[in-house]
């Protein structure tokens, strides 16, 4: 049984603006601690055996250069690489590209952080910001998070199927409309128009719970 509630509470989101390859971008951060290593985070962030376990199948070569792709999700290009602490990647999906960073940091006694910023060039997508806010990436960062905090805690692996089913059912459904509502109180954090955020996150909410 999932703690939604812990799950949803256990992660940081932030909404932000950066400079990114001499341009105005937005950034959507999230992160949380685990119970592991940051060497043991950092394996299961990058290993090719690792990652279907708990995000989706991918397939291609995960090292500088290389391209990626996520069944039925984005694809894109391994821009950096430091292990054990950081990788970039391009990330292209819906005929866009934006760009996802994630760090991994210890934090102390046997634990480790990971934090995740999707970073989107400002104009290129504000009709589909504009539409559903931060909360669009932002919920699905969220059940990654939530991938990840299951396979850390059971070793199980968690495959497509059965979260598209506890997505679809009772429990699911109060997990994105969480996480959604979260997402609308990070976009007023970040200063962005209320009612604007409010109508975003309710559009969020219902393209995540819908059927």
């Amino acid at each position: 049984m999932i703690d939604v509630q812990h799950q949803l509470n256990a992660v940081r989101r932030s909404v932000g603006r950066t400079t990114f390859e001499a341009r105005e971008a937005r950034v959507v951060s999230v992160s949380q601690i685990y119970d592991t290593d940051a060497a043991d985070l950092w394996d299961a962030c990058t290993s090719i055996e690792r990652i279907p376990r708990w995000f989706l199948p991918i397939t291609g070569e995960l090292q500088v250069g290389g391209r990626f792709q996520l069944e039925g999700n984005a694809s894109g290009e391994v821009l950096t690489c430091e292990p054990p602490r950081s990788f970039t990647t391009t990330w292209e999906a819906m005929g866009a590209t934006s760009w996802v960073e994630v760090t991994i940091t210890d934090a102390g006694e046997g634990r480790a952080t990971f934090t995740l910023d999707h970073i989107m060039h400002s104009g290129d997508d504000d009709e589909f910001w504009l539409q559903f806010g931060p909360g669009a990436v932002g919920v699905g960062w969220d059940s990654a998070l939530l991938g990840l905090a299951g396979y850390l805690g059971s070793g199980d692996r968690i495959t497509p199927e059965e979260g598209a089913a506890w997505a679809a059912g009772t429990e699911g459904r109060a997990f994105m409309s969480g996480a959604s509502e979260l997402w609308y109180q990070a976009a007023l954090a970040a200063g962005e128009d209320p009612a604007q955020a409010r109508a975003a996150a309710d559009r969020t909410t219902e393209a995540y719970t819908a059927g």
